[in-house]
């Protein structure tokens, strides 16, 4: 553990942190996997409505640097391109 004060403040601070980037994380993961199984049933409709939640959650974690700029980007757009390619 740590002795000085300073230090004793920042694990906490990290614990809080590392909690909500976690957060954020599970709910980018959750909201990924139910568009990708929409697309896997082949609802479009669904898959229309969890892509907008996908796309609000990634944008999210990269607002709180959880996600990096590029990389929330990419996840956008491969997912965009798995749901206008369903008929």
């Amino acid at each position: 553990m740590a002795n000085l004060k300073n230090a004793k403040k920042r694990v906490l601070v990290n614990e809080k942190k590392n909690k909500r980037n976690n957060e954020y994380l599970a709910s980018t993961k959750t909201a990924v996997k139910n568009t990708l199984r929409a697309i896997a049933k082949k609802d479009k409709n669904e898959a229309e409505a969890n892509l907008k939640t996908a796309i609000k959650r990634i944008d999210k974690a990269m607002g709180a640097n959880v996600l990096s700029k590029n990389t929330a980007g990419r996840k956008k757009s491969r997912l965009t391109k798995k749901v206008n390619a369903m008929e």
